[in-house]
């Protein structure tokens, strides 16, 4: 991977979907995540809550590395103005595939930016729709394992559940991580990206990037 300039890059995230699409970016980072509690406040609107466990991530992190710019990501799914967080077992991650069947949602993936004592908060915004998958698809996918640290309990980029039957804005927004609002905050701080973040989104996602 291609050189980052000055300062050095933290990502806050352990998530491997994140680091891979970061690096897609020809960049260079470590990784230091943070955990935070994530129990929405009351009456506390979707986009709000994922900026604010966003910026709280950035902030631990950042606590712990005060040279470095650190880049934090937070992402929730919502139907029906409910937060779909990560299930805590196979039956709620049945569940929340079951309600989503046929539906479309929002994903809203917040990006936030510590460095030198300053924060700044993104926020992207898709719309999802999900195709009428069987009750048997259903149980092969969540029989992989793989819903359970998943906002929503899905990915959008599984390739034999492949749930998605169509998106608006940031697909790689809704793996976690939006390319093009990534590039432009690191600019902010004198962070060079090697990469275009459409090229590195195509690549991702095998056709051509719609952000």
């Amino acid at each position: 991977m291609k050189r980052t300039a000055f300062p050095h890059l933290v990502l806050a995230s352990r998530s491997p979907r994140r680091q891979a699409l970061l690096a897609s970016l020809g960049l260079t980072f470590t990784v230091d995540a943070a955990d935070v509690d994530e129990t929405p406040a009351a009456g506390e609107a979707p986009e709000a809550l994922v900026c604010r466990l966003c910026r709280a991530k950035a902030q631990v992190v950042a606590a712990r590395h005060p040279a470095a710019v650190v880049l934090a990501a937070d992402t929730i799914v919502v139907l029906d103005g409910e937060v779909l967080g990560k299930p805590a077992d196979a039956a709620e991650a049945t569940a929340m595939l079951a309600a989503l069947r046929g539906r479309t949602h929002i994903v809203y993936t917040a990006l936030a930016l510590a460095w030198n004592g300053e924060l700044r908060t993104e926020l992207s915004t898709s719309f999802v729709t999900m195709r009428s998958y069987t009750d048997a698809e259903i149980a092969a996918y969540v029989a992989t394992g793989d819903p359970l640290d998943k906002a929503g309990a899905y990915a959008i980029q599984h390739p034999q559940f492949a749930p998605v039957a169509a998106w608006q804005g940031c697909y790689a927004s809704v793996m976690g991580l939006p390319l093009r609002l990534t590039r432009d905050l690191l600019a902010a701080v004198g962070i060079s990206v090697p990469a275009d973040p459409a090229a590195a989104c195509s690549g991702v996602i095998g056709e051509k990037c719609r952000c």
